[in-house]
């Protein structure tokens, strides 16, 4: 069982930077492929980014060149830096972990959800 908690949100201008973190309960988190997914409202939840174990990256398009995601394995804890924010990343950004080795883009492949952490760009 992993339990997952993030903070960093807020309301920041266009252009602006957050970082998210998640921490993460159990000592198996170092081992769970760790994702970020974010939902806007009136839209279905879609993923952001994953890394794995070992520091595997991905990244969806739409956040390539601008969003970084990283994990501190002592810490239990995912970042995710956000840089040169536009108003369309606004959204519940949610943290997620899936107890296997491998990145997956899809919601369903995680296991374990945070509450989410609301971050809202003003134009």
């Amino acid at each position: 069982q992993v339990q997952l908690v993030e903070s960093g949100g807020g309301l920041v201008q266009a252009g602006g930077s957050l970082r998210l973190s998640c921490v993460g309960s159990g000592r198996t988190f170092r081992s769970n492929t760790m994702g970020w997914f974010r939902q806007a409202p009136g839209k279905e939840r879609e993923f952001v980014a994953a890394i794995t174990w070992d520091s595997s990256i991905y990244y969806t398009d739409f956040v390539k060149g601008r969003f970084s995601i990283s994990r501190d394995n002592a810490k239990n804890t995912v970042y995710l830096q956000m840089n040169r924010l536009k108003p369309e990343d606004t959204a519940v950004y949610y943290c997620a972990a899936r107890p296997y080795r491998t990145i997956a883009l899809s919601l369903r492949e995680y296991e374990y959800w945070g509450q989410g952490t609301q971050v809202t760009v003003s134009s």
